[in-house]
């Protein structure tokens, strides 16, 4: 996993990166959260969609809830980027909907996307 830090607006994000799957369950999320706080100095996350485990985006695992409400609890914000097309199920699109009116948890297509919603 590298972090790279990237500063918008006067505010910091982690952006992060790997050839393999970094999160795969609530611990391995406050890791990642934990690393980029202290490598970079922030809790804002900015992550690929392939680097979370496919578990996260089947609500009835209650996986993404365990994670982003950590998240939350630990003061941090991420914005998940990638392709969400594919998912047929209609309580994640809600969810995601939902999830992008706030100000914590993003679903968005891009990492530039992504970086914006987190430094606006």
């Amino acid at each position: 996993m590298t972090i790279t830090k990237i500063e918008k607006n006067g505010i910091i994000c982690a952006i992060v990166n790997s050839d393999e799957l970094i999160i795969t369950d609530a611990q391995s999320a406050l890791d990642v959260l934990m690393t980029a706080k202290y490598d970079a100095g922030t809790k804002n996350i900015v992550i690929r969609k392939e680097l979370i485990v496919e578990d996260f985006f089947i609500l009835s695992t209650g996986l993404a809830g365990d994670i982003l409400q950590k998240y939350i609890n630990y003061g941090g914000r991420i914005a998940i980027y990638g392709d969400y097309s594919h998912y047929t199920s209609r309580p994640l699109h809600d969810f995601i909907y939902e999830s992008n009116k706030g100000k914590d948890v993003f679903f968005v297509t891009t990492e530039d996307e992504a970086i914006e919603m987190l430094t606006r």
